[in-house]
């Protein structure tokens, strides 16, 4: 009976150090790819000085009548970091360029909706009001097509 003892210790024996084997190639194999293949190093982009910083909140209304289109720039300032608190319709739809309203007095950060968009800085209107809670508000034109938007 103690030989039957000693043949399942040999074999425990057995197994554990055919384990730690294959444990060893498994390390010694990917130290190999680690130093034949090295990580590649990605390099951090700059980020947009236009896109950085302090938060700004904007109101996106359309001014042109094209449905959906105050929607579609919400969702593309949001993707620049921009926060969109409201959306909606201008007063009217006769607006054929697009511009913003500095509404904070704040031109800054008004410019730095303009340049995300690409719309010219003769186009921001200041209309400072302490009624107003938002940065800026963008009124989109009918030469929206012409601006940076996806």
């Amino acid at each position: 009976m103690s030989d039957n003892i000693s043949e399942q210790e040999g074999f425990i024996l057995n197994a554990a150090i055919g384990f730690l084997s294959v444990l060893l190639f498994v390390l010694i194999v990917a130290l190999l790819f680690r130093v034949v293949y090295p990580r590649i190093q990605i390099d951090r982009v700059e980020e947009d000085p236009i896109l950085i910083s302090e938060i700004i909140q904007l109101e996106v209304l359309n001014g042109c009548g094209v449905p959906g289109l105050a929607t579609k720039f919400t969702s593309n300032l949001r993707k620049y970091g921009f926060d969109v608190v409201e959306s909606g319709n201008f007063d009217n739809f006769d607006m054929t360029e697009t511009f913003i309203i500095s509404r904070n007095g704040n031109l800054d950060n008004a410019e730095r909706v303009a340049r995300a968009l690409g719309i010219p800085k003769e186009r921001i209107i200041i209309e400072k009001s302490t009624d107003f809670y938002l940065d800026a508000t963008l009124v989109i034109g009918s030469d929206y097509q012409s601006l940076n938007i996806d």
